[in-house]
């Protein structure tokens, strides 16, 4: 018996139906939080955080 034969009756579709639910709900979920109309200020504010000033990054130095 070869392990193709084994895997074919082994009725693994079940799986692959079972991860993509899953996939799917998950993305719905996701989908659903980031365009709630109570989030919007939140989403704004990190929207702007790539363009602050306030803080300053200095490169590191070689310690030694």
């Amino acid at each position: 018996m070869k392990l193709s034969d084994i895997m074919s009756y082994a009725d693994l579709s079940n799986y692959a139906e079972i991860a993509l639910v899953l996939f799917l709900g998950v993305f719905i979920a996701i989908t659903i939080r980031t365009f709630l109309p109570s989030r919007s200020r939140e989403l704004y504010e990190a929207s702007l955080l790539p363009l602050e000033d306030d803080c300053v990054i200095t490169p590191r130095t070689k310690e030694g």
